[in-house]
């Protein structure tokens, strides 16, 4: 890996989020980085300033040098950029997709034959290196560079490599999954607020808590319904929460909101790619 060099053709706050992760994880040099936009000198050089890379305007870059190519642009600029990389890059330069919404069949049908594309899903808590980062290769996809991609997303977290059929409900759980805890956290503060405590107490009680019972599951062998069991006695005041939970359709609710996401992801995907379809 530390003879790689990534080019990433944008620089928005995902591209950052994966800069900043790869460069305090070591995997790739600073100097290994390469960032680009298409006008933008001022964000360009925020970057360099800030994570020691190497910037410059996409229509200078050196696209022989590159071993991949990271696309986080907006997902409407893709034909264009697909159009331009086709007569760029040759079939051992891999494309990295961050691109919501952009299937893998869809990249390689505007490329020439054989190109290697992958479809990666971070999500926001990437800022933390601490994403769960979906991997999807197309079918051109070399095994060991499945394997180095997979590596590289470890800089910003747990990587799954899932089949691409599987990345509207990936996109319900990790990708929208964040939200809801927050969502879960609003209701703790507010709850707790009417009882007389105050909001930054609570905030920090109801984060550690999630963060313990997140780490027991990751660290125990236990199964998510034997660690409930575990801390439900008969007749006790968890007992009682999930009671109230259950009468309340707690259960039901996540599932609709799974499912809900989902079926969206699914719905905004196929509108995104007849509509650059249409536009052509």
């Amino acid at each position: 890996m530390m003879n790689q060099t990534i080019a990433f053709l944008g620089a928005g706050s995902m591209a950052e989020a994966m800069i900043s992760g790869m460069v305090e994880s070591g995997k790739i040099p600073a100097k290994q980085i390469i960032v680009t936009n298409r006008s933008n000198q001022a964000r360009l050089t925020e970057i360099q300033e800030k994570y020691g890379v190497r910037t410059v305007l996409k229509d200078e870059l050196n696209f022989a040098e590159v071993d991949q190519f990271i696309l986080a642009m907006k997902p409407k600029d893709i034909d264009a950029v697909l159009q331009d990389l086709k007569y760029k890059i040759n079939p051992n330069q891999v494309l990295v997709s961050v691109l919501a919404g952009i299937s893998t069949s869809y990249m390689e049908e505007r490329l020439n034959d054989g190109q290697q594309v992958i479809r990666v899903m971070p999500n926001t808590s990437s800022m933390l290196r601490e994403s769960a980062t979906a991997v999807t290769p197309g079918k051109h996809v070399a095994f060991d560079q499945v394997v180095f991609t997979k590596e590289l997303m470890k800089a910003i977290g747990e990587v799954f490599i899932i089949e691409e059929d599987k990345m509207d409900v990936f996109t319900g759980i990790a990708g929208s999954g964040p939200a809801y805890f927050y969502y879960l956290m609003e209701h703790i503060e507010e709850t707790g607020n009417a009882e007389g405590m105050d909001r930054e107490t609570l905030r920090e009680i109801g984060a550690q808590t999630l963060l313990g019972a997140a780490k027991m599951m990751l660290e125990r062998e236990e199964s998510p319904t034997e660690l409930r069991e575990n801390v439900t006695s008969p007749n006790g005041t968890t007992a009682a929460g999930l009671n109230a939970l259950h009468e309340a359709g707690g259960g039901e609710a996540i599932a609709e909101a799974i499912k809900g996401a989902a079926s969206r992801s699914k719905e905004m995907s196929k509108q995104l790619e007849n509509v650059l379809v249409g536009s052509k």
